[in-house]
């Protein structure tokens, strides 16, 4: 029997960018019970297992986030079912996204390089780099199978400095990886970007500096993927802001949740339409911090095939904003506060008074 294999193998720049079972303990009684008796024959119709329409899946999308590999298949592959596919044989960890089986690679760390049979391979020279492997599988230990075997491999491949100090690594950049037979191998960079205005022409140069006279000024966000056919579409999920480079402090200020604004001042301009998404937000810092000090604003976007899926979020009124779990990837960007603190303005303004009362 022909195994269907797909290999995809990316290289992350720094630079650029229901077998629903019913199941009554009590059918005897359901078949003799004269008030049941009518249901039985229902019962027996039942189905003991609902298959997922297959469809012929040539198909793998992989991003290499910074922090994160998220692979995507399209959901019944060769009819397979999302608890008959496994992450490196092992783990049966793949969620049913829309449209999609995905299966998250969450920690890239060389110490931790057997997360579900995930291989690494340190590539010494002047550019050390690291390259993480790993595999979705089709397993079934039935004593027949009439699916056709899959296995999807896909590497990620990523600067060794990185892994050592994520500061020395550009975190608004992604690399996204589509293998389509029918369309042909896609490699695209996605990232985040500082944009000088609304009309997102012009990006600004990393790291991103505001002056503390200019708090509450207006900061314009463009997320673009570039290098990927006009059918998938970038959607912004999520944004919160942190005061450490870490997405998951508590310490945090929601801006865009489920898609939609969270914070009185953001406005989102263009999301899940094309291969970019904007918006707005009205700058701010931390209280209690540094006179210099750091805010990290954390986006959650995924890739959308908008041939085969809905991609744009419904109206926001219609949705609420409670906070759901992240399943897409997370770009980061670092805006640094700069500017003199109230205490030193202070400490200006008294001895100037000091000074004009030593004139009089």
């Amino acid at each position: 029997m022909k195994v269907i294999t797909y290999q995809v193998s990316i290289f992350f720049q720094r630079f650029t960018f229901f077998n629903t079972v019913f199941c009554f303990c009590d059918c005897l009684y359901f078949l003799q019970h004269p008030t049941m008796a009518s249901f039985s024959g229902l019962l027996l119709m039942l189905p003991v297992v609902l298959a997922c329409s297959p469809q012929k899946a040539d198909y793998v999308v992989v991003s290499c986030f910074p922090n994160t590999i998220i692979a995507n298949v399209p959901e019944c592959p060769y009819g397979w079912e999302l608890e008959q596919l496994s992450l490196g044989g092992v783990c049966y960890t793949g969620i049913h996204s829309p449209g999609y089986y995905r299966f998250i690679i969450p920690d890239l760390t060389p110490k931790n390089h057997s997360y579900c049979g995930t291989q690494s391979e340190y590539m010494p020279g002047k550019d050390p780099k690291y390259i993480f492997y790993n595999s979705i599988v089709s397993n079934d230990t039935s004593l027949t199978v009439r699916n056709q075997p899959v296995n999807y491999t896909f590497s990620c491949m990523y600067r060794a400095a990185y892994l050592v100090n994520n500061a020395v690594f550009s975190q608004r950049v992604a690399t996204v990886y589509v293998n389509n037979g029918s369309l042909g191998t896609f490699r695209s960079q996605l990232s985040m970007n500082v944009f000088t205005n609304s009309k997102f022409l012009y990006a600004k140069d990393a790291p991103y500096t505001i002056d503390t006279s200019e708090i509450g000024s207006e900061v314009f966000i463009g997320i673009e993927a570039k290098g990927l056919s006009n059918r998938f579409k970038v959607v912004i999920n999520n944004c919160w802001a942190t005061p450490t480079p870490y997405p998951t402090d508590r310490k945090r200020w929601s801006l865009i949740i489920n898609s939609c604004p969270a914070d009185n001042t953001v406005t989102v301009f263009d999301n899940a339409k094309d291969s970019h998404s904007t918006f707005k937000f009205n700058s701010f810092r931390f209280q209690r911090l540094e006179k210099v000090s750091t805010v990290w604003l954390h986006c959650e976007v995924q890739i959308c095939d908008g041939e085969r899926l809905v991609c744009e979020p419904s109206p926001c009124s219609s949705r609420s904003l409670r906070e759901v779990d992240l399943s897409g990837g997370i770009l980061t960007a670092e805006f640094q506060i700069k500017g003199t603190s109230l205490f030193m303005l202070l400490l200006v303004l008294m001895k100037m008074c000091d000074l004009n009362a030593g004139q009089w």
